[in-house]
């Protein structure tokens, strides 16, 4: 039995997250604080009315796609709305990328209108100019370029005109376009429809994470991320939150400054942040006592990492996992009921099997690819049938990630099965390593791989960034190892230690394991 109602045959995202808060009497309420900068419900309304009246005088027709390539700002949040507004589909990017990916994204979505910045043009213009299918491009900042300026853009348009309306699309209209990470090469886009989103929403943001009306709201990962589109957009909007935003680098010195100016209840995070935050000169100090509940997912989170965060703040972190497969969070730590090292139980509303090779279940506490039902499920990956085949039956999403599950019912995360090592015949999860060595107090970041010894067999290679004042060693690789002889079985220790300065990082913050592979 569904633990969702059904939408109504006319739904639109827009209606369901901005609209609904006037017709709730919050419209007079600051919606987002960016900055000095402040907006409330009605005032993102009105702009969200101009620019989609904008973008279907541009050509925009419904089930186009719209490349967003913004930092996290009003124009984003802007931009975002008008697109579903309009009935068209989002696809976000990283405003950071170069030349060549943006050009890839551009003739891989075939997107009819682009919204992007002056400080990206100098990556994005040539493509945006040589593309067969933009119609429109829209630049927030000073300096256009050859395309139009967004602020004389909405600036001239009607928001009373018939341009401006809603679309009545319905649930199981296109709605968004969300991208893997890419760990296997290009990244694919995952096709949503206006459903999935509600769906995530009313199970993970309403019955799960618990999001209040009165929260304030404030995010590491960047709104692009679907993790943080969730958490730091739509879920907040949902309940008629507060939502802060910042279009710069996430650092604890960032986080220490914004949590101390606006007061945050509620703190979307990755593990690498929870961890610099730890380790930060401010943390002794700093005041975190506003903080309600902390999220954590992207990475998994190690026990060690969550009890230390847990006695310096006695603030709840809720990890979980989540996919641009699935939208959102699927299994998660609940508040209250948070067992450190696990991923803890399903989100109401969605189902899982852990199964073999065969695709069979395994026994309890037994480890396996899992597979997770729901009714987030993309369609499919837009432009590859066979990966999609592979992927996606139905609602059930077959995943590459290993877990078992105990007779409570709680999930821990084993690793990726591309990840996983054959050391000495037997399965070794990078992970378990990790971890331990996270435990050493000597260790401030790490990342295991497998390297090939003399005899062309695979063992353990840690990459370690050595905590503040520690420098890497022969002696410090000696205490690791004895270290480790107190919790792993010998064939875990790692052959090799190579230090590090810092660890690679993708664009959703995670350590980029594969830039690592690559160099031993």
């Amino acid at each position: 039995m569904s633990v969702v109602p059904e939408p109504p045959p006319v739904f639109n995202l827009c209606a369901y997250y901005l609209d609904r808060n006037l017709e709730q009497g919050r419209g007079g309420k600051v919606a987002v604080i960016c900055g000095d900068e402040q907006a409330t419900y009605a005032a993102i309304h009105a702009r969200v009315l101009r620019l989609t009246a904008t973008l279907r005088a541009g050509g925009l027709s419904a089930e186009e796609r719209v490349l967003l390539v913004l930092p996290d700002g009003l124009p984003f949040v802007e931009t975002w709305f008008a697109v579903l507004r309009a009935g068209g589909v989002f696809a976000m990017v990283n405003p950071l990328l170069k030349a060549k990916d943006y050009s890839y994204y551009l003739r891989y979505t075939k997107a009819r209108a682009l919204v992007t910045t002056s400080e990206v043009l100098a990556e994005i213009g040539a493509a945006a100019e040589a593309s067969p299918f933009l119609r429109q491009v829209l630049v927030v900042g000073e300096d256009a370029g050859p395309f139009e300026s967004y602020e004389d853009a909405l600036a001239a348009a009607d928001p009373d005109s018939p341009a401006a309306e809603l679309e009545p699309t319905a649930p199981d209209d296109l709605a968004g376009w969300l991208f893997t990470s890419g760990s296997t090469g290009e990244p694919k886009a995952c096709v949503h429809v206006h459903r999935d989103f509600y769906y995530s929403t009313e199970t993970y943001a309403l019955q799960c994470a618990g999001y209040r009306e009165d929260d304030v709201c404030l995010s590491v990962p960047k709104l692009f991320f679907g993790y943080a589109t969730g958490t730091n957009l739509m879920f907040p909007f949902r309940v008629g939150a507060t939502v802060v935003l910042f279009p710069g680098r996430s650092t604890a010195d960032e986080l220490y400054d914004l949590i101390e100016r606006h007061r945050p209840t509620f703190l979307t995070s990755v593990p690498t942040l929870i961890n610099n935050m730890l380790r930060s000169e401010r943390c002794e100090g700093a005041d975190l006592s506003s903080l309600r509940l902390c999220l954590s997912a992207g990475e998994a989170l190690p026990e060690s990492l969550y009890k230390e965060w847990l006695a310096r703040t006695g603030v709840e972190i809720l990890d979980g996992i989540g996919s641009a497969e699935m939208f959102h969070i699927y299994i998660s730590n609940y508040p209250g009921d948070v067992r450190p090292g696990s991923l803890g139980r399903l989100v109401p509303g969605y189902e899982a099997e852990i199964v073999d090779p065969e695709g069979k279940p395994v026994p309890e506490g037994e480890s396996g690819r899992l597979r997770i039902c729901g009714g987030s499920t993309a369609l499919c990956y837009w432009g590859a049938k066979r990966s999609s085949n592979e992927t996606f039956q139905g609602e059930w999403c077959t995943t590459a990630d290993i877990f078992r599950r105990d007779a409570g019912g709680y999930f821990y995360y084993v690793g990726r099965g591309d990840d996983l090592l054959k050391v000495s015949g037997i399965w070794v999860s990078p992970l378990e390593i990790e971890h331990a060595l996270l435990e050493h107090p000597s260790v401030a970041e790490v990342c295991v791989v497998g390297k090939q010894d003399e005899a062309g067999m695979v063992k353990p290679c840690a990459f370690i960034v050595p905590s503040a004042g520690v420098d890497g060693s022969e002696a410090l690789a000696g205490a690791l190892k004895a270290h480790l002889k107190q919790r792993l079985a010998p064939h875990k220790y790692p052959r090799w230690f190579e230090w590090r300065a810092e660890l690679p990082k993708n664009d959703r913050g995670k350590v980029a394991r594969k830039v690592l592979k690559a160099e031993v």
